[in-house]
Order: C-alpha cells, then structure tokens, then sequence
C-alpha cells in the first residue's frame, strides 16, 4: 500500500517573499525621502520670509510710538523688552513681538542693522542655516533687502 503524504503549508512568508518586500520598501524610500526633505527646506526658506516681514511689521509699530527704529545695539530685543532709554517714552506694554519670532528656523538670532546698508531704513537678516555670512542655497544669507522672488 502506498501511503500518500500529505503537506501542509504554514501560514507564514518565505525568505524571497520578504525580501520582495524589503526591495519595494528601499525603493519607495528612496523616491519619497529626498522630496520629503526638499520641502522642509522649503517650509524654513518659507517661514525666514514670514518671520522677516512679522519683524518688520513690529519695527514699523515701534517706529510708530517712538518716532525711530531701535538702534543697533537695542537690536530686535528692543521690541519685546524695553530698552532702557530714556529717549523710549512710548514702548508698548507688552511688547510688539514674542520673544520666540527673534529666531530663526535653525535656532540662530535674526540679525538686525540700523541705519540699514542695502537700500532700506534697516537691514533684517538671517545668515542661513550655517549661521556664517555668505554660502549658497539653505546656507544664504536672507534678508529684507531681498525680494521673495530672488529666494
């Protein structure tokens, strides 16, 4: 008599089925990640701009009440701690920006000049993700004198 055996297939995955998966996963990844992290650049390249032009709004109310610009050594704290001026009469309770917007996307401060040197009252700025002046792409430097269309 001849027995007939019969085999029973786990409900488990083979090697090259997960391998398989493994494969699809590396190459999704590798399509999807580099366009993932060219939009965060472009969200911090993009909130640079915003946070330029909410500085500028605040400098302008402080001009506002006080008749000039901080100076360069008050800097973009003169809008959210009052200086200790006695010239300053008008500085706003409370402030005219939070102490937070002084930042960069990269933690770095803005940088602030007064009277400006490239064609506006005052220069508002940001050296870029490397914090150092000059560099190219992230690493630019960023500034009001700059129009949104060059950034």
């Amino acid at each position: 008599m001849k027995s007939t055996q019969k085999f029973q297939r786990s409900g488990g995955f083979t090697l090259i089925e997960i391998m398989v998966v493994v494969v699809i996963l590396g190459i999704l990844a590798a399509i999807v990640a580099p366009n993932v992290m060219r939009r965060i650049d472009d969200a911090q390249l993009t909130k640079v701009s915003s946070d330029i032009r909410t500085i500028e709004t605040a400098l302008n109310l402080y001009r506002m009440d006080n008749f000039r610009y901080p100076t360069t050594e008050q800097g973009i704290k003169a809008l959210y701690e009052k200086p200790n001026d006695s010239s300053v009469r008008n500085w706003k309770q409370g402030g005219y920006l939070d102490s937070t917007a002084s930042k960069d996307p990269w933690g770095n401060d803005y940088r602030y000049v007064y009277p400006g040197t490239h064609g506006k009252e005052f220069d508002l700025f940001t050296y870029g993700a490397d914090n150092q002046e000059g560099g190219e792409g992230l690493d630019a430097d960023i500034g009001n004198w700059v129009s949104d269309k060059q950034q």
